[in-house]
């Protein structure tokens, strides 16, 4: 109950901006968890067995590289099937870059929302100490001759009040969506790696593999 007389009294010090800001913090609270759950579902950086598999078939062990692939619970372990079953199929890698990036966009989805809070939370929270400022002369104008100091020290604190809330918001938003985007920025060159080391197997550009299909080809 502590908890929630502490809120009330806040919104009654802070007035409506207070109360926008608290909602904002709820949102970001919500997406945020949802994008903890939506990673942990995804098995973002999680590709132990993915990788396994990767280095198998740059080896050019292709059987087991499927079977390490087909235990593979990550999320871009179907577009590297697809790449490891169709490697000869023109402008394969440009449909599997555009696969991999939508697949990314969904793991920034909500990314904006954070981003807009953590922007707008603090001016928000400024704009509320400004009404505030506004507020207390007002009272300091209308007592007149009879001016009392505490009043307008009172008014100035309870606006500031605005400021306080909206940079409690802003700065663990900011924290947080920068964590989820260096998250999401690892996923995308571990995606392009991927792709590429199945596209583009070690032993087709490294002569040592093969050295007489590598002369062969020098000399044709």
């Amino acid at each position: 109950m502590s908890v929630l007389s502490s809120i009330r009294e806040i919104l009654a010090l802070g007035g409506p901006v207070v109360a926008i800001l608290i909602v904002m913090s709820i949102l970001t609270v919500a997406v945020s968890l949802y994008k903890l759950w939506q990673f942990a579902a995804c098995g973002v950086g999680r590709h132990k067995i993915l990788s396994q598999a990767l280095q198998a078939w740059d080896a050019g062990d292709r059987a087991n590289a499927r079977t390490r692939l087909a235990q593979s619970s990550s999320y871009l372990a179907p577009l590297v099937q697809a790449a490891m079953d169709a490697p000869d199929t023109p402008d394969l890698d440009a449909r599997l870059d555009a696969e991999a990036g939508l697949a990314l966009a969904g793991l920034e989805r909500g990314f904006r929302l954070l981003d807009t809070v953590a922007q707008l939370a603090p001016l928000l929270g400024l704009f509320g100490t400004v009404l505030g400022m506004i507020e207390a002369f007002q009272s300091l104008q209308s007592a007149g001759s009879s001016v009392d100091p505490s009043l307008l020290a009172g008014g100035i604190w309870v606006a500031l009040v605005t400021t306080a809330v909206g940079l409690a918001v802003a700065m663990p938003t900011s924290m947080v969506l920068s964590w989820f985007e260096s998250r999401t920025a690892r996923e995308r060159v571990f995606a392009d790696k991927a792709l590429r080391t199945v596209l583009v197997p070690n032993q087709s550009i490294n002569p040592e593999a093969d050295p007489n299909a590598f002369l062969s080809a020098e000399h044709a």
